[in-house]
């Protein structure tokens, strides 16, 4: 059963950054893509960005382009999830996925 536990969320202050993390477990190997998600108060899930597995293939949604950087470290089982400038818009629970595994979710609350 693969287990992935997001960390790095927190409260910050508009223009900050924060870097977040997710850790899979439960698995020894993966060339599964990896993928990050957030969910606002009220509003649907909206995917961000995705990485391919060795990491030299990155997509990202429009709306976070240029702002967000996504990466992956296999040797660590961890994707990474770079957000500069961040905005009050931002906040939400920031969720990793690996194909149907999904993790609990970290909040990040941007203060203006």
């Amino acid at each position: 059963q693969v287990q992935l536990v997001e960390s790095g969320g927190g409260l910050v202050q508009a223009g900050g950054s924060l870097r977040l993390s997710c850790v899979a477990s439960g698995r020894t190997f993966s060339t599964d893509a990896m993928n990050w998600f957030r969910q606002a108060p009220g509003q649907e899930r909206e995917w961000l960005a995705a990485i391919g597995w060795t990491g030299g293939s990155t997509y990202y949604a429009d709306s976070v382009q240029g702002r967000f950087t996504i990466s992956r470290d296999n040797a660590k089982n961890t994707v990474y999830l770079q957000i500069d400038n961040l905005k009050p818009e931002d906040t939400a629970v920031y969720y990793c996925n690996e194909g149907a595994y999904w993790g609990q979710g970290t909040q990040v609350t941007v203060s203006s």
